[in-house]
């Protein structure tokens, strides 16, 4: 399978698109909405804030912390296995919540697990949907990112509705359930491109023989049919054997090894093993350092950082927020995390539109977001209305939107060659962001009795975030280095010029 322009921005690609928009739906609509079981464990466990609201920052915060590893498992195993896999965790996290002693069990199981099912399908999707569009990609990207705002809108309702027939503890399982479907969704990810550890194999079947760490199967354990086509024709023999020599396991090639060659050459083997993969993992890390080195992508990182830090303890708090200043009794039909996952979808689809129009630039279009956000987060102290609240949200959520130009940017500073490791890393500083920012607002409030100073300070991170993003992606600092440079090249004749070049 080889990628080409003809399997670009249209065709089996906006399969692609739909599948990822239901794994994003499937995998981030009960985390995304976790605000609206926020004050249901604190009833609950009857913990602090502070304590409490370390569950819905760690399964949001938790898989974007952990993306260089996804997005390293995307690169070797591609985006179907990853997603089978993360479908597991996520539904066995919510199931395995559903059975929660306290908090700390919460923590573990609905913050840790699910959070990490959820990275797994987030690097997945994104990457699968960057290799098939090309021209598209801010539209596909939007598409595919509205997914988790769709799934918050529909799941804090639903969730709402779940736990009045059927309690907490069976609203946790049948979500559970529901996400078992990443399964299927799966399905329809079909690589463009062999996964890495694919090609490994390949290679490794290739080697010599001296070289080989097992034997070839004889041709009569190929299952083949005597008589049958596939004996006379020697290619699907090879890719018979190929398909068979893959699905063996460590195990069965230390006892191969073991019986060709004894023990003391078998324990050389398996060294020579460890130093070629710790050879390629610090190949690997090599590689994102050397990515760090880019000024735009070092501020495009603590620019996210600082928006996750002040940006999503809203989505956790802001129905708790109602509730405390008596703006509201209970929750009511449409809670505020719903409005803000509408807020978020729309804003997903706007600005990944946007950011495919050719004089728009989409750093300064995602600095611009951050402004807008940070007012909006300064003006919820001030608040004093339900319906205030209300339409603060929706603009929150619009302009956190942003995360659809994410892997747009990322792909216009490094190429689409970088994009999984700097995406990984990108989305590290923003799972540390995502994790740190409820339990320092949770923590405000235990210490004021009062959400006011929190957001103040969540309001300040987005402004700064915005204004670092903006100060050095200017291109004058391009021009800057160039002049700096100039000086230093002197020609003195045209052969001068001829051996610089050569």
């Amino acid at each position: 399978m080889t990628s080409s322009a003809k399997t670009l921005d249209g065709g089996w690609g906006w399969v692609i698109v739909a599948a990822c928009f239901m794994a994003q739906f499937l995998a981030y609509g009960a985390p995304q909405s976790v605000g609206v079981l926020y004050p249901e464990w604190l009833h609950i466990f009857q913990e602090g804030k502070g304590m409490t609201a370390w569950v819905g920052s760690l399964v949001s915060g938790v898989g974007l912390i952990a993306s260089p590893v996804c997005s390293a498992c995307v690169d070797n195993f591609g985006a179907r296995p990853v997603t089978i896999f993360s479908g597991v965790m996520v539904a066995g996290g919510l199931m395995l919540s559903a059975f929660a002693p306290n908090v700390q069990f919460l923590i573990f199981s609905y913050g840790i697990v699910v959070g990490l099912g959820c990275g797994l399908v987030y690097a997945a999707t994104l990457t699968i949907t960057c290799q098939y569009f090309d021209k598209r990609r801010g539209l596909a990207l939007g598409i595919v990112t509205t997914g988790t705002s769709f799934g918050a809108f529909i799941y804090a309702t639903a969730q709402n509705e779940l736990i009045v027939l059927f309690g907490l503890d069976g609203c946790l399982l049948i979500v559970g359930a529901l996400a078992l479907n990443l399964m299927a969704c799966a399905g329809f990810m079909r690589p463009l491109n062999m996964p890495g550890y694919y090609l490994k194999q390949k290679a490794a079947l290739e080697r010599d023989n001296d070289e080989q760490l097992f034997e070839k199967p004889p041709l009569d354990e190929l299952k083949i049919a005597p008589g049958s086509s596939s004996t006379a024709d020697p290619e699907k023999a090879l890719m018979m054997a190929k398909e068979l020599l893959i699905t063996i396991d460590g195990k069965d090639l230390v006892i191969q090894t073991e019986k060709k060659q004894g023990g003391l050459l078998a324990t050389s083997a398996v060294v020579k093993v460890i130093k070629k993969k710790w050879r390629a993992y610090s190949k690997y890390m090599h590689a994102m350092a050397d990515i760090m080195h880019d000024r735009v992508l070092v501020a495009f990182c603590v620019s996210v950082f600082l928006f996750s830090l002040g940006a999503f303890p809203p989505v956790l708090f802001m129905e708790d927020v109602a509730q405390s200043q008596g703006l509201i009794d209970g929750v009511s039909i449409v809670p505020l995390v719903s409005i803000v996952a509408i807020g978020t979808g729309v804003g997903k689809l706007a600005l990944g539109t946007l950011a495919d129009v050719r004089w728009i630039n989409s750093i300064y279009l995602y600095a611009v977001t951050l402004f807008a956000a940070g007012i909006s987060l300064l003006l919820i102290p001030i608040t004093k209305s339900y319906f205030g609240l209300q339409v603060l949200s929706a603009l929150v959520g619009f302009f956190s939107g942003n995360w659809s130009l994410t892997s747009y940017i990322t792909t216009q500073i490094v190429g689409l060659e970088k994009l999984t490791q700097a995406h990984g890393i990108l989305m590290c500083f923003g799972g540390f962001g995502i994790v740190l920012g409820p339990p320092v607002v949770g923590c405000f409030f235990d210490w004021t009795q009062s959400y006011d100073l929190a957001f103040y300070f969540s309001g300040t991170c987005v402004l700064l975030g915005g204004f670092t993003l903006f100060l050095l992606a200017l291109p004058c600092w391009d021009r800057r280095k160039s002049e700096s440079c100039r000086p230093d090249i002197q020609y003195t004749s045209s052969c001068d010029k001829v051996a610089s070049v050569a």
